[in-house]
């Protein structure tokens, strides 16, 4: 598909200026097409952009990051390259996350349901990694929340203090995290659920 080669500068854009921001002038001047070439290749215009973008993504999450969850190395070994899939992905936390980017913009409603399948299939995925590994359900599920929210916030923390040793050291701690209290596994600092929150 001839649209599909426009992808990684659509996807830069996109991180760099929002849905707002990614005008149809920084669009064409990026790409290179004027504004009849760029509705030739995308119809419905900067929302045909943004689910091309997602497309791309959601096979990257299918080909890219869920593979390394599967396998017969040990689980700590598949979430280590889980997280070497995402530090690839976001570049050692240099890149910001698109998710968050369109979530929080105006156009959220547009793009929500195909980000969630995303988030969803993602999470879906560690939990049954962990099930797999004898973990309870509720905890296995509770876990891969809190790696996902683990992943996100250490983003947008990376980029607000300007500091990507905070996106790099969540990849490197979370997979013991996840896998804490399996095959004798133990964390130092882990939280735990029964502490009373101040």
């Amino acid at each position: 598909m001839a649209k599909a080669k426009y992808v990684p500068c659509l996807l830069g854009l996109f991180r760099q200026h929002g849905y707002d921001g990614a005008t149809m002038a920084k669009i064409s001047e990026a790409t290179g097409l004027g504004k009849a070439s760029l509705y030739h290749h995308f119809p419905k215009g900067k929302d045909e952009m943004v689910t091309t973008v997602l497309d791309v993504l959601q096979e990257s999450m299918q080909t890219e990051i869920l593979p390394a969850l599967k396998g017969n190395e040990d689980l700590l070994t598949r979430f280590k390259n889980m997280c070497d899939r995402l530090s690839e992905v976001y570049q050692n936390g240099e890149k910001p996350c698109l998710f968050a980017i369109l979530l929080m913009g105006s156009a959220r409603n547009v793009f929500h349901e195909q980000i969630k399948i995303i988030f969803q299939t993602w999470i879906d995925a560690m939990t049954g990694a962990l099930l797999e590994a004898g973990l309870e359900q509720n905890l296995a599920k509770e876990r891969a929340v809190d790696a996902a929210i683990a992943i996100q916030g250490a983003l947008i923390l990376a980029h607000g203090l300007e500091d990507t040793s905070i996106f790099e050291r969540i990849v490197t701690e979370l997979p013991q995290k996840l896998c804490f209290g399996l095959f004798g596994l133990q964390q130092k600092n882990l939280p735990s659920r029964s502490a009373p929150h101040s």
